[in-house]
Order: structure tokens, then sequence, then C-alpha cells
């Protein structure tokens, strides 16, 4: 772009602005947003070239948070900065599905998104600044697409609803939620909530929805004043009347036996068959056009399969619409494990394990405001066997990455603080089978495992994913979907929620048809639907086990004197090292005060807090001790009643009966029980035999 353009505004008492022809004008279409004092640079390019083998639309989107924007140099031993954080990889997923709906179905060019994050105020969050900075990039390019896209963050606090919020559920809000919007319908949802109602959070959806529309109107004003490229022309493939007749004279009559079947590999088995057959029977009618029979092959299913549910409520596997597949539930599978859950819908089947660990075990996670050590981490694993293909393992992708948050984010409301529960708590889903939805399958495994693991969440959590699909001007909302389902359908909306309300939410879109009213219907349905698989969960494990695993580590908190801490830890770490070497115990100590003690077994842990205890605790007037006699003079013994801490025992104060002298009575080492009776201004302490228990002066073998 030859000329600099700024086009300011301030909406909520926050000024923000979009420059365009300042940065990156080699690019198709680059935006610097700025919300305060957080700057965004949107960056989009598309390829020339068309490449026709692929089956997919090839967009890449990477959200980038260089350390520099909040003045902090990358920690560990790379300075650089590499691999993109999960954080990153969560962000980068939410700007792709705020904009992926808004392609043209058939684009094969690849097409790239990057936004990086240059300046970070703390307060205005980047990744709403960077889809709202996307949607004008791509406006003002030559890439087909069909916006702008509008988002925003909801917050709710003080009975208030709050516009791009910087906190999370984690932190102060009832709620953080983010809806993509155009002008004609919702592209995306994205929710953490602590169980609130599905009233407050329509409450909520219709404010999004009114702050969506302010910022479309500010992007159509920036772009009013903006001369935009020419969009490339994208052609859909055509299907000849030829082709398409005979694929549907074909199909007519024997689709119906090979797609209908509950059984997911059968189905898809017959269908591959079928079309191999039918190929056999059109590929000599139709030489050199096996492409187009096997295009007019994939819309004929396509379209049957949507036709069959809109229009006669009938399903590929033959359930009501509202209808959820069976269910299987186990817990306690693996013995040694801390805790274990097996959950099973459909062909559905998700393996979830908890490990408990001490504090210091948590993951530590590095942001551009400050390092946050986790004590809750949920991962989620894919393998290609869950779905009867071969590929080779690598680290988690995106799916496992975002699939694992959301769960996660869907327990964190239930799962107890650190204080409640001083331990770090790692939980992995392993699914083992998958036919739809086996996100919302792991947060039901979770749930499980958590419980058998004897951790006391505050309730259990079950979720489950709808589907919807449309017709001109009719659609019909499926509970439970399944993989044909999801592949064919025009939403895939996942709700998680508790007995008392919704705790997360995930909606992703093919279409520009979902209103706020198929949202509550969506969200009607789908809590009537996680309901049934909560009574179904607690049939099998109502509350979390009283205790935990015998092979669980052992935890608690002791709260000492802060001044304490330095001789807690002893010159170069010695005293702490000491006590972890005795004990076998692993302890993390806070500025507060705080000690995390944790320790294999019941002798280990005690052996600590008794060593810390003995360490830390003040010594009192009035309290009993038992020490160790650590020398003898004429006129009393001094006793060791803590480690470094000696009282004197005056001879007089040995007995109530007159002795001739002390190593009379005493023996060097000798322990002995006293107590104190007095500390002086200097801090020396006076000890007593007298006036103790029976019990206690036959321990001192004194005669009174």
């Amino acid at each position: 772009m030859d000329k600099e353009i700024n086009i300011e505004k301030e909406i909520e008492g926050v000024k923000y602005s979009f420059n365009i022809g300042k940065l990156a004008n080699q690019a198709s279409g680059a935006v610097l947003a700025r919300a305060g004092e957080t700057v965004v640079l949107s960056v989009v390019t598309m390829s020339k070239e068309i490449n026709e083998e692929l089956d997919f639309f090839p967009l890449t989107v990477d959200y980038i948070e260089r350390m520099y924007a909040a003045g902090k140099i990358p920690g560990g031993f790379f300075k650089r900065g590499g691999k993109s954080s999960d954080y990153e990889v969560l962000k980068s997923r939410l700007i792709d599905r705020s904009i992926r709906p808004l392609f043209p179905k058939y684009i094969k060019n690849e097409v790239q998104v990057i936004c990086y994050v240059l300046s970070s105020d703390g307060v205005n969050q980047p990744d709403i600044l960077a889809i709202n900075a996307t949607s004008i990039a791509l406006s003002i390019s030559e890439i087909p697409f069909n916006g702008p896209v509008s988002a925003v963050r909801i917050g709710r606090m003080d009975d208030k609803f709050i516009t791009n919020s910087p906190f999370t559920i984690e932190d102060e809000t009832l709620l953080d939620l983010v809806v993509a919007k155009t002008r004609k319908a919702v592209v995306m949802v994205e929710s953490g909530s602590k169980e609130i109602s599905l009233d407050l959070m329509m409450e909520a959806f219709s404010y999004a929805d009114a702050k969506n529309d302010e910022f479309l109107s500010f992007q159509e004003e920036i772009l009013s004043q903006l001369p935009l490229k020419e969009k490339a022309v994208i052609q859909e493939p055509v299907l000849m009347d030829d082709i398409k007749t005979a694929t549907e004279d074909y199909l007519i009559n024997r689709i119906e036996n090979a797609l209908f079947n509950p059984i997911k590999q059968q189905r898809e088995n017959a269908v591959d068959n079928l079309k191999q057959e039918m190929h056999l029977e059109l590929d000599p009618l139709f030489p050199e056009r096996t492409g187009e029979i096997d295009l007019a092959f994939d819309k004929f299913v396509y379209d049957y399969v949507r036709r069959k549910i809109v229009l006669e409520n009938k399903r590929p596997d033959g359930r009501a619409i509202d209808e959820i597949r069976p269910i299987s539930i186990e817990v306690g599978l693996l013995p040694r494990v801390h805790g274990s859950g097996l959950f099973k819908r459909g062909q559905t089947q998700v393996l979830t394990l908890v490990t408990l660990g001490a504090k210091g075990e948590g993951q530590l996670v590095e942001g551009l405001l400050e390092e946050e050590l986790k004590h809750y981490m949920h991962y989620y694993n894919f393998p290609p066997f869950s779905v009867g293909e071969v590929r080779p393992l690598r680290g988690p992708g995106r799916r496992e990455i975002g699939h694992g948050a959301l769960a996660e984010r869907a327990l964190i409301p239930v799962v107890p603080t650190e204080d409640e529960f001083p331990y770090t708590i790692h939980v992995v889903s392993e699914v083992l089978e998958s036919n739809g939805s086996s996100s919302m399958a792991s947060v039901c495994g979770s749930t499980l495992a958590l419980m058998d693991a004897g951790i006391p969440i505050k309730a259990p959590v079950a979720g489950i994913a709808m589907g919807l699909i449309t017709n001109e001007d009719t659609y019909c909302i499926l509970t439970d979907i399944q993989g044909v389902e999801d592949a064919t359908g025009e939403m895939d909306f996942k709700v998680a929620g508790t007995n008392k309300g919704i705790t997360a939410l995930q909606m992703d879109v093919k279409t520009e048809k979902v209103n706020l009213n198929i949202i509550r219907e969506g969200l009607e349905r789908a809590t009537k639907a996680y309901l049934f698989i909560l009574d179904k969960i607690q049939e099998v494990i109502s509350t979390p086990r009283q205790n935990l695993s015998k092979f669980a580590p052992r935890m608690q908190i002791v709260k000492i004197n802060p001044e304490k801490i330095g001789e807690l830890i002893g010159p170069q770490g010695k005293v702490i090292k000491k006590i972890i070497e005795d004990t076998g115990a692993k302890i993390d100590i806070e500025s507060d005060g705080k000690v995390y003690v944790s320790a294999p077994n019941e002798v280990s842990i005690n052996g600590a807090l008794d060593a810390i205890k003995d360490i830390t605790e003040d010594i009192e007037i009035g309290h009993i001790y038992k020490g160790r006699v650590t020398s003898i003079r004429d006129y009393g013994a001094f006793v060791e009643i803590k480690k470094g801490k000696e009282g004197l025992l005056h001879i007089s104060q040995i007995s109530n009966k007159r002795i001739p002298t002390v190593d009379s009575v005493l023996k060097l080492g000798q322990e002995v029980t006293v107590k104190v009776i007095g500390i002086d201004d200097l801090g020396r302490i006076s000890l007593t035999m007298k006036g103790l228990s029976e019990t206690e002066n036959n321990e001192n073998n004194i005669e009174e």
C-alpha cells in the first residue's frame, strides 16, 4: 500500500487503533493493531500456485509471542525462541477457528496467517486483537474471504459483564467467554466458567453479540476508507450432468444399506466397497474421468446423509436425534497408578490416568507477564490405532494440545486449590477408540480417574458434543455426534458441566447460519445430555474415594515464620539437604512461609515434619520438651531441647529433693524431659524437671 492509514476509536474506555501501510507491505495484507499499549502485527499471504490434488483447504495460522513484548529475555538455555509453546498453539487455533469458516469451500491455494505480539501491557489481551487485525488484513488482501469477522472476550465480575476482560476463570471472573461472529452468524465460541447457569450463559452471548456488532462497525468503517485489492477467483468444481446422473442412478438403491449401520468400521468398509464397485461399472463409460466420478460419489453421499437427518430424523446408526450412544464406565483398572477411569460411549473409548506428585513437580509455564507453576495438568493423546490407521508417532499436535486444554478447562472449576489439596495433579487421557467427541469422553474419563484417586473435586463433570445439519430454512440439532455426522454437519458444539452449571464450551462451525436461537437450543439439549451422563457416572462412583492410593505420595503443608526460612535452609542449603537425605522427602519452601512436604510413606513424611518443626518452632514458656544432656557443670546441666537450642537445667530444678551433685543424677548424653520456665532478654532458656507428670518423671528416672 502506497499510503499509510491509521484509524482510531475508543470502545469502553480502551483506545483501539489499526494501521495499514506502515509495515510488511509485500504481504497480501498486513495490519498493525493496538489496544492500550498492547500491539499486534497480523500478516496474511496466499500462494499463487493451486494444488488441485489437495482435498482440504491448506490454511496455517501461527500466533507468536515474543518475550521482548513484555521486556523479558526468554528463560532456559536457548534464548532465541523456537517451537511454539502450548499457549501459542491454543491462540493459533483460536484465530484459525474464527476465520476458517469464511473461506471458499474449494480454495486450494495455501494461505498463511502470522500474528506477532510486539508489545504487551498485561491488561489488553493480544489474542482478541489478533483476530480482529487478521480479519482486516484478509479483507484488504486479494485472498477470498467472506468477512469481516469480529471477536470479543466477555468476563463476569460483581454481577456485571466486562468486555475484553484481562482476567480468567482461574483468577477473579466467573466467566471467560470468547465469541467470534460476522454480521450473519456466530462462527466460533470458546468458554471456561465456574458452573454458571444456561440463562446466564445466554445473557453473556447476547452481550457478546452486541459488542461484536460494535467492533464489526469499526472494521467496516476502516475498510470503507481503504483501497481493497481485487479478490482472487476460486473455481468451484462443476459436475457434468452425465456423471451426476449416472452416479445417482447407481447409488440410489444401494447407498442405504451401506451407509446406515451402527458399526463405524462396517459402514466405512461398505461405503468404500460401494465406491470401488461403482468405478468398475462407470469408469469404462467415462474414460479418463475418474476424478469426476469420485467427486460425484462424495457429493451424493454427503447430500444423502444430510437429507435423511434433516427430513426424516434418520441417523446413520439408527439413533433418535437426541439419543446418546450406549455408555460403559469402569474405575480402578490399574493397580499401581494413583487413579484410573475408563469411559466408553458408542465406539469412542478413553482411558484416563491420574498421578499425584509434589508441588515442585508442576509444569513451569513462561509467559509474557510472569512465570506460572501449574499444579493441575491435563494431557490428551490420540494414537493412530484409535481410528484404525497406521502413521508414525510424533509429539503432540495442535489437535492433541487443543483437546487437552479443553478438558482441562472443563475440570479446573472443580479441582481443589493447592491450599485445599497440596499436590501436583497430572492427568493423561489416552484415546483408545474414536468415533466422535473423544475430547468430551476425556472429560468424563478424567472425572472418573480423579475421584478414583481420592482427589476431593467439588463435583463430577461430564461433557457432550452437539451437531447441526441445515437444509434451506430448516435445521436439525443432533445429540452426541459421531464421526460421519461431524464430517457432513455444520457444527461441532462441545458442552461440559456439573449438576450446578456449565464449566466449558467450544463451538466450531462450517456455516454462517448459527444464531443465538440455535445456540440456546443446543445448550438446552446438551445440558440434558451431560446430566444424563453424570447420573451414569455416579452409579459407578458417586464421590471421591476417602483415601489416596497406597502408592501415592503423602503431602502436607506446614506454615512457618518467614523469618525462620533461613534457619530451615541453612548455610549453602546444608540443613534442608540433610532433612531430605535422612527422610527421603521432597520439600518446597515459599517466601510466605508455606512449606510443602511430600514423601513416599507416613514414616518419611512424619520424620521430615518433625525435623522442620524442631528447627522452626519457637520455644515457649510452659512447653515440655524431650532433650539431651550436652554438658554438666557444678551448678547444673545444659540440655539441647531443639537442634542448636540449649537451656540451663539448674541443680535446684532437677529434683524436689536436695541432690549432692549434678553428675550423681544426670549423665552426659542422657535423654530427659524438661519444661521451659523462663526465657530472658538475651534469649537464654531456663529449664526444670520439677512439676512433671508421673510418667515424665519415670522417663527421667528421677526420684522425687
